[in-house]
């Protein structure tokens, strides 16, 4: 791709009270190498939606709250053939979205920035901390159950591109966070090619983290089993 040709992608900004990690980040975005860039807010009340909008970036809003929510939001609304979520909060590196789209311009049905995967470095190195021990086990669980291709590290970062056609035609019904996870199992599910990347987790940048390990993790649960043959899918 030459340097002054757009992307046929959509960047999505998923946003709730980030305005601390907008003002960080918001130069390292590479907006002029797409067709459109959109935020997806879920009720911010922090001035976010009003900073975005002072820069021409269209808002949508969401009738359902919930980040499984806003990536039905944003895929429906979107008319690009490719489309890369990122959440500006400090930890997702702005280095890797265009390297994301482009795993998938070369035939991945999903690209997913790993925090696992060789070269890749977690927020969360301290053995103590729960949240990144958590993520390995659900992902070793995903890919022992429904895994028949190779080993996806990361089965539950939101920073990720697919192909829009794919992503509804997984026909997702995941309110909250586990919607990644959602979208990585019946990925697998499918035998889609699922490439990765490794990625550098930064801090946040301001706020607080949505996702607890607790109630996250028992939510990642019961997708993973809402997901097993004969299970009732989860709404």
């Amino acid at each position: 791709m030459s340097a002054g040709e757009r992307r046929d992608s959509t960047l999505v900004l998923l946003v709730l009270n980030e305005i601390d990690g907008l003002r960080a980040v918001w130069d390292e975005l590479p907006l002029h190498r797409f067709a459109t860039t959109v935020a997806v807010d879920g009720g911010s009340t922090d001035g976010t939606r009003a900073w975005l909008e002072a820069r021409g970036i269209p808002v949508l809003d969401q009738r359902v709250r919930g980040r499984g929510a806003a990536f039905r939001v944003a895929a429906r609304a979107a008319t690009t053939e490719r489309l890369v979520f990122y959440s500006p909060d400090g930890n997702e590196d702005p280095a890797d979205i265009e390297r994301l789209d482009d795993l998938v311009l070369h035939g991945a049905d999903l690209a997913i920035a790993s925090r696992f995967a060789v070269g890749s470095v977690n927020e969360e190195q301290d053995l103590l901390r729960p949240r990144a021990r958590v993520n390995e086990a659900l992902t070793w669980l995903a890919n022992a159950l429904f895994n028949r291709r190779a080993t996806v590290t990361d089965t539950i970062n939101g920073f990720r591109a697919l192909p829009r056609a794919r992503l509804l035609e997984l026909d997702t019904t995941v309110k909250r966070f586990p919607i990644e996870y959602q979208i990585s199992i019946r990925a697998m599910q499918r035998g889609w090619d699922i490439r990765e990347l490794p990625t550098i987790e930064g801090q946040r940048a301001g706020g607080e983290s949505k996702a607890l390990s607790w109630p996250v993790g028992k939510d990642h649960l019961k997708v993973l089993l809402s997901e097993l043959p004969g299970a009732k899918v989860l709404q």
